[in-house]
């Protein structure tokens, strides 16, 4: 099976097991928005958050290095997997001995033990889940993605829908969901007869730990970028209305279609890492790098066209407007999000050159000058202009950090790419979003003429790779 080939039979096997997962998480929004006003919806994307941002502290990341050293034939995976099991039960030791101090966080407070347990049940799964992926077991990973869900979906509507425990519902759904995972993955895929504690190596450990260790700062990183969004809107003094709880709730809403951009990295990205950690070192993989990123930037420049489209229908099935009005005024900041997170999926790409190269020491400085330009145009723009300011931040944070990774990353991997059409990729976005934000006469017409021409001029990096895929050569 050739290279393009491997790629495109993983892409689709974790695009059934994540695509149709991950759309069934997004009506989840419509279930929150319909029992949850914009302020408790707030607070419940902030705990979420703060997960997030526990996870890779407490497991050291090595949840990344599994993946990257599991892959790799140099390297046992019985030594591989028990040397990382050893290693998060140690932070998961540490996660408990500072469990207090969470209580003082004020939207955490009463929450704190079902967040560590979250923290715990989430490292868990995602160690058994990875590991099975490095073993090449992709069926199952898709297989565990779906079930995950399904899972998620009904212990949500349980807690939410049927006992009405509001925030503390979701975390019990995300626990129970999480563990049963990891439990079924722990026993299907035989990750038992992989662990014994004599199977822990130190100089593993310390390769492992190597790697990982610049990648704790930087998924915090990334994770503050999103988190420091609401925490400003929610707290800082801005114009009336656009800061404060119901502001941030509003924020975390107008954020749900700008995911489904990411949701189709996600999709890719998983069998892309797996092919460019194969891939490494070998003949061609200039070639690879290249044909793959033009492709992949095309689809992501033409899905986040058809979300500006389309925002406004599926934002109406996404949130209960009928419910909780308030959340109409959404509209007015998924455009701007929506590129944002366009930028996000490109420098998600480029990192995988740092992954595969083992240079994650640039992961972590260049996601910490995107950070830090998020955090002083936070208090900058909030400000002035309150949610949109924040947008405004989060897209200049995103886009510097794709302009210094496109340079750094090609130093290690090097493959061309078409500035020229990058840049007519992004004026033309922009241009949708100010037209869909302003709404002139034929605002429709406009965007469906605009999201025509992205098409065409993306259309053909995508059919070529897809050519090269169906090639038997």
């Amino acid at each position: 099976m050739n290279k393009y080939k491997n790629l495109a039979f993983n892409t689709i096997i974790f695009a059934i097991g994540t695509f149709g997962s991950k759309i069934l998480m997004l009506f989840l929004t419509r279930l929150y928005t319909t029992y949850m006003p914009a302020d408790m919806y707030g607070t419940k994307e902030l705990i979420e958050i703060t997960a997030t941002f526990l996870i890779p502290i407490f497991s050291f990341s090595i949840t990344d290095a599994i993946i990257r050293y599991g892959l790799d034939n140099d390297y046992d995976n019985h030594k591989v997997f028990s040397t990382a099991c050893c290693i998060e039960i140690i932070g998961v030791l540490m996660l408990l001995l500072i469990s207090p101090l969470l209580s003082a966080i004020p939207f955490i407070k009463g929450y704190t033990p079902y967040l560590i347990i979250y923290t715990c049940t989430s490292i868990f799964r995602q160690t058994c889940s990875n590991f099975v992926r490095a073993r090449g077991f992709v069926k199952l990973f898709a297989a565990d993605g779906i079930f995950t869900t399904l899972t998620f979906f009904v212990f949500n509507m349980v807690f939410i829908s049927g006992f009405k425990m509001g925030i503390k519902g979701f975390l019990i759904a995300v626990i129970i969901s999480d563990f049963i995972s990891g439990v079924l993955l722990w026993i299907v895929g035989g990750l038992g007869n992989y662990f014994r504690l004599r199977y822990a190596d130190r100089e593993i450990m310390n390769i492992m730990i190597r790697f990982s260790l610049p990648l704790i700062p930087t998924t915090i990183m990334w994770t503050i970028t999103g988190f420091s969004d609401r925490i400003f809107v929610k707290y800082m003094d801005g114009p009336k209305g656009l800061t404060g709880d119901t502001a941030a709730g509003i924020y975390t809403a107008a954020s749900k279609v700008p995911n489904l951009v990411s949701l189709v990295t996600a999709v890719f990205f998983q069998a892309w890492n797996m092919s460019a950690i194969m891939e490494n070192g070998k003949k061609g993989v200039n070639k690879f790098y290249e044909n793959v990123y033009d492709a992949y930037q095309s689809i992501m420049f033409i899905a986040s066209a058809f979300l500006i489209f389309l925002m406004q229908p599926i934002s109406a099935v996404l949130l209960n407007l009928s419910v909780h009005p308030e959340y109409r005024q959404a509209f007015n900041y998924t455009p701007g999000l929506i590129m944002g997170v366009l930028f996000m999926c490109l420098n998600q790409f480029l990192s995988s050159v740092y992954t595969t190269s083992q240079h994650t020491k640039n992961s972590f400085w260049t996601s910490f000058i995107a950070t830090a330009l998020n955090f002083i145009f936070n208090i900058a723009l909030i400000k002035l202009y309150g949610i949109q300011g924040a947008v405004i931040a989060t897209f200049i944070s995103y886009a510097v950090c794709y302009i210094i990774r496109i340079a750094d990353t090609r130093r290690y991997i090097y493959f061309r790419v078409n500035h020229s059409k990058t840049l007519l990729n992004v004026i033309i976005i922009f241009a949708m979003c100010m037209i869909s934000i302003k709404q002139p006469n034929l605002y429709f017409a406009a965007l469906f003429l605009l999201t025509a021409f992205v098409t065409l001029i993306n259309f053909s990096a995508i059919k070529t790779t897809i050519r090269r895929a169906l090639s038997r050569k």
